[in-house]
């Protein structure tokens, strides 16, 4: 395959060899040409052996940003009311040029889809979906919070149409049905007892119900015109069926063309129009409130963000819509107010509710300096920020767009019901015939034979294979998404759940992440002092967080940094540059060694730092060791207690760092990790998720998002640890909102439990299936058995989609 991607960070003719040399080194890539002019990659790749989010997490570990083509976006589908419904949708949108992934969610009514823009358009999708018999409508995020009122507005339809034909249908069954009873005659007015009367009297009944119904016939008929029938069409044709036989059976009576014995009443089949019509409109309006549940996540993200802002522009205080806040304005925010967007704190202070954000219960102090989140609640005081992301770049949005797009994802173990459901209802069709040939050539009447194929059409439901895995995927990455753990798809979810290795990067992960300078050790007569101002002064040119630590101990010292010339940075190792003539290395102990420096000195020295936990730095001077500055990053309160949960659960746990062998190992005791990796370049952390996937493993890699991008991209799940501020890593499966550890327990936890959860719904929904259409064909009586009733058929049909619903949503009952 050949692609054309956009970059973006580059800045010279350096950056564009950069992100080359990185894409050419990929196995599986063929060929690269990066152009700056147009900063574009052109990229020729096997898809087989490399896939795109593995591109775009190596250009993201080169510090660039490697972009495709194709577009994905979120359409509303309108008209569908089945598994046939969807795949008929899937099947006519995936058959454009261009389209790389086309999924219909039958559950929330959407087609997500990703295309090459340059081959389609939204217009050309949505005439797709228009042939295909339905309506496509291109859904933006502030239509999202109209689906909720748009369900509950269809939910209140259903119940209406639901009473009318309850209303009609009452009647109509006590007229047909009484006489059978014992002194039911009795209990009918003589009138009724002339067949012609009755009949007529039942067919002016369920006119009504039929009218109120009509969008069945409506959708079924047109689906199975164009020929892709749907559940609709096998309502419509059944009940259509046995309307037809009542209205030739009741002109025919009129006509005096039947004769039928007084008191006696005609098989006219009328009554089990109405009540299949007014039990299967039942189901539906239990189906659409037990959707809305499904979603209730999303909906209630999307109602956390105020629709109005406190801006002041000028001296003067302004209520303004949320869309019209720009980056850098001012806004105050009062107490128990919502903060409207991200931003900065300028002024006061108070404690803020982002529990919507983190899951954190407790309120965080807030002040001078400090980031706020849009959706958060403000507590108890004042405060005047500055805006830094509005719109759908904060981190609410992205969180909310992550979310769609996993509840708008299939998992793999979708995919046999998705095969069944596009051959469902012709099979149907056709066995429904069928039974009722047979039966007809086995002797048995018109009536009878009919009432089998209603049976059959009536209970066979697409609807359940099809909202058993969505419904799950939604109930269980909304679950998530409340307590701060971004599921990002549907397969993500499914692949979590067979893990059995995990792997911690250690900074950040295992440790707060934030080290502290704890010792100063100096040799050839320096002071504690000149050797820290040499180190900060290098470590200003670095990103390392050990320089970070340097750097903020000599603020506090006090120190007026130096400038640095020919400043070099060897990743994983070290730095080099040059302070008033002199040459300035500072690194570890194997880039002292590579640069030749004697570290005889200094190696007990380092042994010891390491052994109680401490990251050992080492700082020559004209190739002179002259000092060892001892660094500890504290670990979590929470990651011994996560690595344990982990094991229990028969996890090996394996923590990956570039420290030395001593320090790694003092970590790893602490946190109770027995495998440890130490001495790992960031670029080789990759290459060790890739060892233990050869030897069998299904692996988690666990790390920053940024720093360990190729890793969590080569990874079989890649778990990201970051802040609010950091939920759209791309090279990530899963995000962890809080950077807490003990989220990977409880992600796995949801994984499995919404796979069984699946499994439970495919299972039920194959078996209601595969039992009851042999028995509404007729299996049972071919031994002596019953008859299955079609009004009987058409509440189990509706029962069914209802029943995955309930077990879906049983999964915002699971404790984590």
């Amino acid at each position: 395959m050949k692609k054309t991607y956009a970059v973006k960070g580059m800045t010279c003719a350096s950056c564009a060899m950069t992100v080359e040399k990185t894409l050419q080194s990929l196995a599986g890539v063929k060929e690269v040409s990066v152009n700056l002019a147009t900063e574009q990659a052109s990229i020729g790749y096997e898809e087989e052996i490399i896939t795109e989010k593995e591109l775009i997490a190596a250009v993201i570990g080169a510090g660039y940003q490697l972009i495709s083509h194709a577009k994905e976006e979120i359409y509303q589908i309108k008209g569908m009311s089945c598994a046939s419904c969807a795949m008929a949708v899937e099947r006519s949108v995936g058959q454009l040029s261009g389209v790389e992934e086309a999924a219909v969610n039958l559950a929330t009514e959407s087609l997500t889809i990703r295309y090459d823009t340059s081959l389609q358009f939204p217009s050309s999708i949505q005439e797709a979906v228009k042939k295909a018999g339905y309506e496509a409508l291109l859904a933006e995020t502030s239509q999202q919070l109209d689906r909720g009122v748009e369900q509950a507005e269809q939910a209140k339809k259903l119940w209406q149409r639901f009473i009318w034909s309850a209303i009609f249908a009452l009647p109509l069954v006590y007229l047909a049905m009484a006489p059978m009873l014992p002194f039911g005659k009795a209990l009918v007015p003589d009138i009724f007892h002339k067949a012609p009367v009755a009949a007529l009297v039942q067919l002016i009944l369920v006119l009504p119900i039929v009218y109120v119904g009509r969008s069945f016939y409506q959708r079924g008929l047109k689906t199975l015109l164009k020929g892709h029938p749907n559940m609709d069409s096998l309502i419509a044709i059944g009940t259509g069926a046995a309307l037809l036989q009542g209205l030739v059976m009741t002109a025919l009576l009129w006509l005096g063309k039947v004769e039928v014995g007084h008191g006696e009443h005609a098989e006219l089949y009328l009554e089990s129009v109405a009540v299949i019509l007014a039990l299967i409109t039942l189901g539906k309006y239990l189906e659409t409130v037990s959707k809305s549940r499904t979603s209730e996540a999303i909906q209630h993200l999307l109602s956390l963000t105020p629709p109005t802002a406190r801006v002041l522009r000028n001296g003067e205080e302004l209520e303004l819509p949320l869309e019209l806040v720009m980056v850098g304005e001012q806004l105050l925010v009062r107490p128990g107010e919502k903060i409207p967007v991200d931003g900065e704190i300028n002024e006061g202070q108070s404690t803020v509710d982002e529990a919507m954000l983190t899951g954190e219960s407790l309120p965080v102090s807030k002040t001078v300096g400090d980031s706020v989140f849009g959706g958060s609640i403000n507590k108890n005081g004042a405060f005047k920020m500055t805006a830094t992301k509005v719109g759908k770049d904060t981190a609410l949005a992205q969180i909310i767009r992550l979310v769609e797009e996993a509840q708008g994802s299939k998992a793999p173990i979708a995919r046999l019901a998705d095969q069944v459901a596009a051959v469902f209802v012709p099979i149907v069709m056709i066995l429904a015939l069928g039974a009722g040939l047979f039966w007809l050539i086995a002797g048995e009447s018109v009536t009878f034979s009919l009432s089998i194929v209603i049976a059959v059409l009536i209970i066979a439901c697409p609807c359940a294979l099809g909202l058993a895995t969505p419904t799950a995927i939604m109930v269980g990455t909304g679950k998530g998404a409340e307590q701060g753990m971004l599921i990002k798809s549907g397969e993500v979810l499914e692949r979590a759940q067979k893990l059995d290795t995990i792997l911690l990067d250690k900074t950040g992960t295992v440790t707060e992440g934030h080290p502290q300078v704890t010792d100063i050790l100096t040799y050839q007569g320096k002071s504690e002092e000149e050797i820290l101002l040499l180190a900060a002064s290098m470590e200003y040119y670095s990103e390392h967080p050990l320089g970070e630590a340097i750097l903020s101990f000599a603020k506090e010292k006090g120190l007026a940094l130096q400038s640095v010339d020919a400043f070099q940075s060897v990743s994983g190792k070290g730095i080099i540059g040059i302070i008033n003539g002199q040459e300035i290395l500072l690194g570890n102990l194997s880039f002292m060694a590579e640069q030749d420096v004697a570290i005889e000195q200094a190696a007990s020295d380092s042994l010891l730092l390491s052994q109680n936990g401490k990251t050992p730095v080492l700082l020559a001077l004209d190739k002179q060791l002259v000092a060892v500055i001892g660094m500890a990053d504290k670990m979590k309160q929470t990651s011994s207690q996560a690595v344990k949960h982990l094991q229990q659960m028969g996890l090996e746990v394996v923590m990956l760092t570039g420290d030395t062998p001593e320090t790694a190992e003092a970590i790893a005791a602490q946190a109770g990790i027995q495998t440890v990796i130490s001495q790992v370049l960031p670029e080789d952390k990759a290459a060790v998720v890739k060892e233990w996937q050869e030897k069998g493993k299904v692996v988690a890699m666990v790390g920053d998002g940024i720093n360990d991008a190729p890793a969590l991209a080569q990874a079989d799940v890649g778990i990201a640890i970051g802040s609010g501020t950091d939920v759209a890593i791309e090279s990530a499966d899963i995000v962890l909102v809080r950077s807490d550890l003990v989220d990977v327990a409880r992600t796995i936890q949801l994984s499995q439990a919404t796979l069984r959860i699946i499994k439970q719904n495919l299972f039920w929904a194959f078996a209601y299936n595969v039992i009851g259409i042999p028995v509404a064909m007729g299996v049972l009586h071919l031994f002596g058995g019953p008859l299955l009733n079609p009004m009987l058929a058409g509440a189990a049909m509706s029962l069914s989609s209802v029943s995955v619903l309930t077990n879906a949503l049983r999964l915002k009952k699971t404790r984590l």
